[in-house]
């Protein structure tokens, strides 16, 4: 070709040097001729002859832009022909199910490879060869890559991929070489890679991830600098794959050193906060093995309590110094809070269905107020629990020019504030469970909560409907209107033979006392009617205590009731809570005036200990007191019950009770009936251990606990008699599935008595009414 162009060069002899009078650029489709001209070596006015051609073709080629480059000459006019390369249309894949497409875009995006660039043949050997590395990366060693490449008009080309994933190595065996000080089981026990335990059959942990075992040896690093081998080191890894490339063998080699103990620890630098509860802050033990965690979270301590003054960029740098000889160390810890910085602007971004308003008002760190790390963290906590919200990010980012100003920058993620719910559920004491509920969180992006619910089931019909505004005052005061109609059939729910309908309306306010105490008030009006069961030959009617109780007080009432509380929760969730505590306490009382004139006395608390990442303890009780006043005794559908899944297990819901018949006119916790009369008290306790259920270890929707539980209810306080406690032990599993809660436990009781009633199995599945 460059011989055609030759030849066609009219009155010019090639070869000849000549003073450059134009440039032009032919064979151009999508790149400009600007472009193409801004990487020639050569411009107009320059002398060019053929000595300098080489040049030319070399620096084009660089440019990765062109197949073939040619120079011409017309007259006094460089003429350079180029054939450009074609650009990536699309980049398609198929057959990939381990990584989605986009983690795959994102792999070959990394190694320049995207829509839009300039196509090159000799990419093909690119994308297999770094497709190849992402999957081996996840242990797929047999992964086979195919890639075409389909031709479009306009100089453009599509990547098709084809991908073969293949099975995932399993790792066989994992080998500590080194280790002296302990066995090579104890250092991987809390692998996450590694041979599957004998009774974990769906446990992924010999499935092998170059991210989980640069994790493990982290862990294994941490191990070993945390019981005082300061000198530690993992010299190296050895990943050994069968030919078949199916199991794979790793072998850790580790040079432990010698272990240090601490001699004492130190502060140093400048000490803005008194040096004495600084020092109050560190937690080393001296004269015990070295421990990094220790130091590391010593020095966690001090600068976030330096955050809390302002000085958001303080940084705590612990030193040791290694007396090598005697094997100790000594720890200094350097202090340097840096400036005191103010927080300038908060930016609040990505409420596209929210006024800002609902999130500012959950801002504990203001304007123009110094920096404070705790308050940043609390407001974000705050956005996060808050039901429309998916995700919240906050940066901090410093004002330009200045070195004591911060902007704060929250960006959320929002999601779907409102749900239209069928559901249905079974319980073995309520039967089939129907529900239907209309739910929004963020009513008009204000904030505001609308909820209305209908349900059924052989014990409940209910239909509630609730508005609440959890800012109603300006200090976070919140108030709530609800309305509601309930039947109840207690002769279902285990309770005795008669039937209620209530309804009535109420308003909640809740006074914010700081961030974990709580105080609601509920005043409300209810109207309560009973159905009672007439007695035949072949069924036993409604007992005589109700009865008699009908005939003094009527079969209906209208009550108007007052309901205060206080709560604190420091729990870290409202589902699967791992460390924390609840505590909550309220009277519930009709004022005078009300047909029936009682009240209700509640305690319920619960402490819960984080044992380790998977673990969790805890312990819970609860007490309930009700009477009358004024010479009114609690009505019979107003006395307290206990038994089944949600307090006693193992013994059958409501069940539970002072089996003692009634005789001198006393009155027990059994009716004429021999059915549950309730009491005026009621006392339970629980004591569970949490942990993961060992065939869906990695599932944070499930839960598994082993248990202990007691409790029953007693005529009255003075009644109360500790040999009269029943109890039970046993296991249950917790499951958050996409249709609700699903709860079942096993239990067995160990101290029942006779006439009891027990069911050992129990569950409830769907929503609870």
């Amino acid at each position: 070709m460059a011989l055609v162009g030759l030849l066609g060069l009219a009155g010019t002899a090639w070869g000849q040097a000549y003073e450059i009078e134009d440039i032009e650029i032919e064979g151009l489709e999508r790149i400009t001729a600007g472009t193409a001209l801004s990487y020639l070596p050569v411009q107009v006015g320059d002398t060019f002859d053929d000595n300098r051609s080489p040049e030319v073709i070399r620096e084009l080629f660089q440019t990765g832009f062109f197949d073939d480059v040619e120079i011409a000459r017309r007259g006094d006019v460089l003429v350079v022909i180029v054939s450009e390369r074609p650009a990536i249309n699309e980049i398609n894949f198929s057959g990939n199910r381990d990584i989605p497409d986009e983690g795959l875009r994102e792999a070959l995006d990394s190694a320049g490879l995207r829509s839009g660039r300039v196509f090159n043949r000799t990419m093909l050997d690119r994308i297999e060869s770094e497709l190849r590395q992402q999957y081996f990366a996840r242990g797929r060693y047999n992964v086979q890559v195919d890639v075409e490449i389909v031709e479009l008009p306009r100089n453009r080309v599509d990547i098709e991929i084809d991908i073969t994933e293949g099975p995932v190595a399993k790792i066989r065996q994992v080998n500590v070489v080194g280790n002296e000080s302990y066995s090579g089981r104890e250092l991987t026990r809390r692998f996450e890679s590694g041979v599957p335990r004998w009774w974990a059959f769906f446990s992924r942990r010999d499935n092998y991830s170059r991210e989980k075992l640069s994790g493990d040896l982290e862990q294994l690093r941490s191990h070993y600098l945390d019981q005082g081998f300061l000198e530690f080191d993992i010299d190296s890894t050895q990943v050994t794959l069968t030919p078949d490339r199916r199991d794979l063998f790793i072998t850790i080699n580790v040079d432990e050193g010698d272990r240090y103990t601490v001699t004492g620890v130190d502060l140093a630098g400048d000490f803005v906060i008194p040096r004495e509860e600084l020092e109050s802050l560190i937690d080393v033990d001296i004269d015990a093995p070295f421990s990094r965690s220790q130091v590391t979270e010593s020095a966690e301590r001090i600068s976030e309590r330096l955050t809390r003054e302002g000085f958001a960029f303080a940084n705590v740098n612990p030193v040791p110094d290694v007396d090598e000889d005697n094997r100790e160390v000594a720890i200094t810890f350097f202090v340097d809070p840096g400036p005191r910085v103010y927080v300038r602007n908060i930016r609040i971004t990505g409420n596209q269905n929210t006024e800002e308003r609902v999130y500012r008002r959950e801002m504990r760190q203001m304007e123009s107020a110094w920096y404070n790390g705790a308050l940043v963290e609390r407001s974000r906590v705050r956005v996060q629990r808050l039901p429309f919200v998916q995700s919240v990010n906050v940066e901090t980012e410093r004002v330009a020019g200045t070195d004591d100003e911060v902007d704060l920058n929250i960006t959320v993620t929002e999601q779907q504030s409102g749900a239209l719910s069928l559901g249905a559920g079974f319980s073995q004491n309520q039967g089939l469970l129907l529900t239907a509920s209309l739910t929004q969180d963020n009513f008009l992006g204000t904030g505001n909560r609308f909820s209305t619910e209908v349900s059924t089931s052989k014990v409940n019909q209910l239909f509630r409907m609730s508005v609440t505004n959890p800012h109603f005052t300006p200090s976070g005061a919140s108030r709530g209107f609800s309305v509601f109609y309930r039947k109840i059939d207690a002769e279902e729910a285990n309770i005795s033979r008669y039937s209620s309908n209530r309804f009535g309306f109420d308003v909640t306010y809740g006074i914010p006392l700081s961030e974990f105490d709580r105080i609601q008030v509920r005043p409300g009006f209810e109207n309560i009617e009973i159905e009672t069961v007439e007695r035949s030959d072949t069924r036993i009617g409604t007992p005589d205590e109700i009865i008699d109780e009908l005939d003094e007080f009527g079969d209906s009432a209208n009550l108007y009731k007052l309901e205060t509380s206080y709560i604190h929760d420091t729990r870290d969730s409202t589902t699967f809570a791992s460390q924390g505590r609840r505590h909550r306490v309220g009277l519930e009382v009709t004022v005078p005036g009300s047909d029936r004139e009682f009240y209700k006395l509640t305690y319920s608390g619960q402490e819960i200990f984080r044992l380790s990442d998977r673990y969790s303890f805890s312990l819970s009780a609860g007490l309930a007191y009700a009477d009358g006043y004024g010479g009114d005794d609690v009505p019979f559908y107003e006395r307290l019950f206990a038994g089944g899944i949600r307090s006693v297990r193992g013994y059958e819901d409501n069940q539970l009770g002072d089996l003692r018949p009634i005789r001198d006119g006393q009155v027990a916790t059994r009716d004429s009936n021999d059915d549950p009369y309730g009491g005026r008290f009621r006392t339970t306790l629980s004591a569970e251990l949490f942990f993961p259920m060992p065939f869906a270890a990695d599932n944070d929707g499930v839960r598994m606990s082993t248990f202990v539980d007691a409790g029953n209810v007693f005529h009255d306080v003075s009644d109360f008699d500790t040999s009269e406690l029943r109890a039970s032990a046993g296991v249950a599993v917790t499951w958050f599935s996409p249709v609700g809660p699903l709860s079942f436990s096993v239990a067995e009781p160990f101290n029942n008595q006779p006439g009891d009633e027990l069911q050992r199995f129990q569950f409830l599945l769907g929503a609870s009414f």
